[in-house]
């Protein structure tokens, strides 16, 4: 017994001897705070310790020598080395990095409701940006896409169209095809898919995370996920007390400036709100000034550890004046910047076309953990759009310009006055006035998912997915432009005299389209709605054990469509544009299901299969949803689309690096389109109906094909670097039947069918490399930059040249433009001021200055900015 004790005794004087107290501090690499609750290990043991409020911590090792493993949620994991000195060993203060790629800091509410691809365990195409990124480069005057563009796949044009005109692909497939959520909640228009920047402006101040989840993505809603989905995460009234003030400034005149507090949960409520205003004469071209506002309110309530609530309130109120595509030549004579839209009226810049829009958002989510294993998370929401864009009415006889071809709005009021008859216009008088498409609509919704974790394997999903909304649309008049009315009865046939005059004006401004709108006696040219009911139901499976996880997903839906006209409009087949139409109902579906497997410790591969029956669009369901009831059928009904996606990828976690690469294939069938032209000299045709023509293909196939990459390397807390890219395959396949007819009359002038196999899918770079990093020279001050190639960029595939191109026996082809590149650099400085972080960041986009074409549609060409800029000063407190 005496010699056992003795060998315990010395066993443990060696242990003793080997032990070292470590200690340090563990704090964010961003914002100094210290992290609570971060996990340090020993490595290579199970011997760890874990932060206290201070960040600090202590660990007596079993090794004189060796590395502590340090994680925390949301953050990157990093290795320290340590090392035996007099029986200790301090590491001071240990700097770790959010990881771009962990969401689970910046969900707060919806937890259920909002598909993250963290959230399951079988690997998808996914790329995250984080607030950081988003504050840091997508704020103030460029577009929200903006901050998601070197990512695979994704290309973001027209961003000099002005503020909030950009346009997003994601592989290849434009924004009617791709899905965009705001906190789970589907934000694509329901009438036809589009998506408006200027109306989500506000995103870039509110957005905690975006996650852009390429082809089949891991959503369990039946949308328009043909390219991916993009999930924009919103921030929510606050559990930590705090707030900032910052100030910015840019090129062209812009300013921007924002107010922000958090209150903190005090007891069981939090509350947040952010106030913000901007504008500036010119975002680049000339004729594209801009101003708005952004608001956000949220109100949490958490009850107890089972249920949490989360009121949101947020808009961004705003209007600016466009700039639409035009010919080679037209910037050749009058310049880069030039903008066909815009000349001047008595001295100051004016324009034909201006957009203005205030589209309030609300929604209410509820979080209940029912237990361990079960959770309930709901939302309902509302929004309420009010606005619309300007444009000219009447003859474009009297569209003047001067030598500079800007448009000269005196010598157009002159003529209107000269041409007028006491004082009313008309197109035989050759007037010309600036009118109003009126774009208004009372969307709700409702969406709730139950999750339940069976077993430690098995986890399931079941919810529903409903939506009501009203869309409804009319000219109404802006500026009669020295007129004291304009007389009009197109649309209304023998409703109106047809002398009726127009003679009430309303503001193209977003705060006065909320009250103010014309009635229906001022209405003119068309006065419709439209009513578009859906509901759905989904489910999702997952299996998943250490190294090995399945999942298959299904929804069905089923969604309805009607229009009410109060405009004559044209009659097409005996059916005028009065009253309500029919209700179309149509019944659409998807499924999906995937497997992941994890062969080495940190390498997965995947591989995800999914089918989608579509509805089409309302606008796609009625031949001439603006003038007529009439509801396409027969041979000529609009069906499903039908998309099959197909993608394997592998996955690399290796500490300081990682690496994804995907390759996908997506076959998109029996889509419909179709598009209008003009025949003989649109000078001599009225402006409201120079759309004589059109045609329409109603079974094309686009086959999209390609492989991405993206990898990072931290070689340290202080540098990163990134490289990703795309090559893409993206054609139309096999014949289609198209028909030309009359606009006005819906009369069939021909019919046949084209063949569209190998003609190249236009509007976005098939090819695109790109790389990036972010460097902190010291202390605060750091410096980051983005290098994008872009190339095998075809311009739009016009629907009258690929009819002549097959009468003439050959394959269309678009145009293809010249590739470009564009390098974004930036510079941060970040400093303590009185305890708090003071924050000064610097923007300079296309740094290089380089001049070209980002896109070609159906009218002509756009030119991307040249060299653009920004700089703010923020402090946080």
């Amino acid at each position: 017994m005496r010699k056992f004790l003795l060998l315990v005794f010395l066993l443990g004087g060696f242990a003793a001897f080997s032990q070292t107290t470590v200690t340090g501090t563990v704090i964010d690499s961003e914002s100094n705070d210290p992290l609570v609750g971060a996990n340090v290990v020993e490595t290579g043991t199970t011997n760890g310790a874990i932060t206290d409020f201070d960040g600090n911590f202590t660990l007596e090792t079993s090794a004189k020598t060796g590395t502590l493993t340090i994680s925390y949620i949301g953050y990157t994991i990093e290795k320290v080395p340590f090392k035996n000195a007099n029986g200790a060993a301090n590491l001071g203060t240990v700097k770790i990095t959010v990881d771009s790629d962990a969401l689970e800091e910046v969900v707060i509410v919806g937890k259920g409701i909002i598909d993250l691809a963290k959230d399951r365990q079988t690997p998808i195409a996914v790329s995250t940006i984080t607030s950081a990124e988003i504050q840091a480069k997508a704020i103030g005057n460029v577009e929200f896409p903006e901050a998601i563009k070197s990512t695979p796949s994704v290309y973001v044009s027209n961003q000099a169209g002005g503020f909030g005109d950009s346009q997003m692909f994601l592989r290849g497939f434009d924004q009617t095809n791709t899905a965009f959520l705001l906190n789970g909640q589907p934000i694509n228009g329901m009438e036809d898919g589009k998506m408006y920047w200027s109306n989500w402006s506000g995103m870039s101040d509110v957005a905690n995370a975006v996650q852009v989840q390429r082809g089949l993505g891991s959503s369990k809603l039946a949308i328009s996920s043909v390219g991916g989905t993009v999930n924009i995460i919103s921030r929510a009234a606050g559990r930590k007390e705090g707030g900032f003030a910052r100030f910015m400034t840019g090129n062209d005149s812009y300013f921007k400036g924002t107010m922000s507090y958090d209150s903190g949960l005090k007891g069981k409520w939090a509350y947040s709100f952010l106030i913000d205003h901007w504008q500036a004469h010119r975002k680049y071209s000339d004729g594209t000034a801009g101003q708005g506002q952004n608001y956000f309110i949220g109100i949490g309530y958490v009850p107890n550890d089972k249920h949490s609530l989360n009121f949101l309130l947020t808009g961004a109120p705003q209007w600016h004046d466009q700039n639409f595509s035009k010919s080679l030549e037209d910037y050749t004579q009058y310049g880069k910047r030039y903008n066909n839209n815009s000349g001047f009226l008595d001295g100051e810049r004016y324009t034909t076309r201006r957009n203005y829009y205030h589209k309030p958002i609300i929604n209410l989510n509820w979080d209940w953990t029912i237990s361990d294993k079960t959770n309930l998370s709901s939302v309902a929401y509302a929004s309420f759009g009010r606005g619309g864009g300007t444009g000219p009415a009447g003859s474009s006889r009297n569209l003047i310009r001067e030598s500079d071809g800007d448009i000269n709005f005196n010598t157009i009021i002159d003529n209107n006055i000269a041409g007028a008859e006491n004082g009313i216009g008309s197109y035989g008088s050759g007037s010309l006035v600036r009118r109003m498409s009126v774009n208004n609509h009372n969307w709700y919704g409702f969406l709730t998912n139950l999750e339940s974790a069976v077993s430690d394997n098995f986890t399931f999903n079941l919810g529903v997915d409903a939506r009501l909304y009203k869309g409804s649309h009319w000219y109404q008049m802006n500026n009669l432009l020295g007129l004291q009315g304009y007389a009009d009865n197109y649309g209304y046939g023998d409703q109106r005299d047809s002398d009726y005059v127009i003679s009430e004006t309303f503001e193209a401004n977003p705060w006065a389209a909320l009250f103010n709108s014309a009635d229906e006696g001022q209405r003119f040219n068309y006065d419709y709605s439209e009513f578009i009911n859906y509901i759905g139901g989904f489910g999702q499976a997952e299996y998943k054990t250490d190294n090995f996880s399945a999942f298959v997903q299904g929804a069905v839906s089923t969604q309805s469509y009607q229009r009410e006209g109060r405009a004559q409009g044209t009659e097409v087949e005996g059916v005028n544009g009065l009253g309500k139409s029919d209700k179309v109902n149509k019944l659409g579906y998807n499924v999906k299901g995937g497997m992941g497997y994890t062969f080495i410790e940190n390498n997965t591969i995947f591989a995800n299969a999914g089918y989608y029956s579509r509805q089409p669009f309302l606008d796609n369901i009625f031949t001439d949803i603006r003038n007529s009831n009439y509801i396409l059928e027969g041979e000529n009904e609009i069906d499903n689309e039908e998309i099959l996606g197909l993608e394997v990828g592998y996955r690399l976690r290796a500490g300081a690096f990682s690496l994804d690469l995907n390759g996908y294939y997506t076959s998109w069938g029996n889509r419909f389109l179709s598009g209008s032209f003009i025949e003989g000299d649109p000078a001599a045709t009225n402006p409201i109906e120079q759309k004589d023509r059109y045609q329409r293909f109603t079974d094309i196939t686009q086959v999209h094909k390609g492989f991405e990459f993206e990898g990072k390397y931290r070689y340290s807390s202080a540098f990163m670097l990134r490289a990703f890219g795309s090559i893409g395959n993206w054609k139309y396949e096999g014949e289609t039947p198209f028909q030309t007819r009359e606009n006005d009359t819906n009369l069939l002038l021909e019919e046949g069918t084209v063949n569209l196999n190998g003609t190249k899918v236009g509007n976005a770079p098939q090819t695109s490399f790109g790389f990036g990093f972010k460097y902190n020279i010291f202390g605060g001050l750091s410096v980051d930059a983005d290098y994008n190639i872009y190339t095998d960029l075809y311009g739009f595939v016009d629907a009258e040249d690929v009819v002549d191109a097959s009468i003439a026996g050959v394959v269309y082809q678009a145009e293809r433009l010249p590739a470009y590149s564009v390098l974004d650099a930036g510079i941060t400085y970040k400093f303590d001021f009185g305890g708090n972080d003071f924050t000064i960041r610097g923007n300079c986009y296309n740094a290089t200055n380089e001049m070209y074409l980002s896109q070609k549609d159906s009218y002509g060409y756009f030119y991307g900015n040249g060299r653009t800029w920004n700089a703010s000063v923020r402090y946080d407190f």
